[in-house]
């Protein structure tokens, strides 16, 4: 997952699960994202540029994501079985086949020490990089930066975590099959590795440096990947609260080669609570990635400022409806205007409706 506060629960809350008799074991969710995204550029194929993954259809109403999700946690032993639906599922599972296709999650984890809180866990996992998730809801602005939608929400192999007793310190380690896969790519045969530190100070302040090596293409054109992710999270008072993220990639030009290409992106997010049900939040994005080793486009790669606000009114604890304008420019024509015309910008505006059960 992109959120590390959620990896965090799943270690800190365990003991407290542990000493609850009544805390049942086995616990059913759900939650449902429908959308209608308005792009004023009226793409002629009712799609968003290819570099968004999420609300990216374009002028009609659809499902972003659909899930139905069974947890199982006690204090030695856990697991999670998600299946989804919707267009992030489409675009974001592309790649894999079959029925891989609509798995959210799978994965099995068990508590290594009774004295310390280390745990192994493996199968289809949330993303350990970025401070977005795939969940609406548990995200500030309505749609996800171009930094969250051009890293992994996902990720398959295992994991070594470790939460320290103050609760301040999150440390791990795995072995995965790759850059947001389930199944390697045909003729790839070298794990990849990642790494994540989180430290909270304070109730206020959460930082996060999560990193990610590998190869994810066949050993025939093998071009190893380092990326580094960064971000903190930061309450400023009751009603103030933001993130700050910066992500920075260098993928080699050749296999062998001792040159690299890089991109890099900083994210700032403002969010206002005027009250328990109304906010309104802020985004300033760059995405740079002039050699498109992530995206790829007419010009060759990415190069571009977004700008974002979105109002949020809690209708009921469950439920959340928001509403979020949208503008990306860049210096290049990347866009495409109704009648297939190249243009340096689009203008987007998006409303969904979030629902949990």
């Amino acid at each position: 997952m992109k959120n590390i506060l959620a990896a965090l629960l799943m270690t800190a809350v365990l003991p407290a699960l542990a000493q609850d008799t009544k805390t049942p074991p086995l616990n059913i969710s759900g939650y449902l994202e429908t959308y209608y995204n308005f792009d004023f550029n009226r793409p002629v194929n009712n799609t968003a540029p290819a570099f968004l993954y999420n609300f990216n259809r374009a002028n009609e109403v659809n499902l972003n994501l659909g899930l139905i999700q069974a947890a199982y946690s006690t204090d030695r032993v856990r697991a999670n079985f998600a299946l989804a639906a919707g267009t992030y599922m489409n675009s974001n599972y592309a790649a894999e086949s079959g029925v891989l296709k609509n798995i959210y999650q799978a994965n099995i984890g068990f508590r290594l020490s009774s004295k310390n809180n280390l745990w192994f866990d493996a199968g289809i996992l949330p993303s350990h990089v970025g401070w977005e998730s795939a969940i609406g809801k548990d995200n500030l602005t309505l749609s996800r930066s171009i930094a969250a939608e051009n890293s992994p929400y996902f990720e398959t192999g295992a994991k070594l975590g470790y939460t320290s007793s103050s609760g301040k310190w999150y440390l791990s380690a795995m072995v995965l099959n790759g850059w947001q896969r389930i199944q390697r790519p045909d003729g790839n045969t070298a794990p990849a590795f990642g790494t994540q530190v989180a430290f909270k100070p304070s109730s206020k302040v959460m930082l996060n440096s999560s990193t990610f090596i590998g190869n994810d293409k066949p050993d025939s054109l093998r071009g190893m990947r380092y990326f580094h992710d960064f971000y903190g999270v930061f309450q400023f008072s009751d009603k103030w609260s933001g993130t700050l993220g910066f992500d920075i990639g260098a993928e080699q030009k050749d296999k062998g080669s001792s040159h690299f290409y890089t991109w890099y992106t900083p994210n700032l997010i403002i969010r206002y609570a005027a009250s328990s049900k109304v906010a309104i939040v802020a985004r300033a994005e760059y995405y740079h990635d002039p050699n498109g080793v992530i995206v790829a486009t007419g010009a060759g790669g990415l190069r571009t400022w977004g700008y974002s606000t979105n109002l949020d009114y809690r209708i009921l604890d469950n439920l959340l409806w928001r509403i979020e304008a949208r503008s990306l420019n860049s210096p290049d024509n990347i866009f495409v205007k109704h009648q297939n015309r190249p243009v340096d910008n689009d203008f987007f505006l998006t409303t969904a409706l979030a629902f949990n059960f």
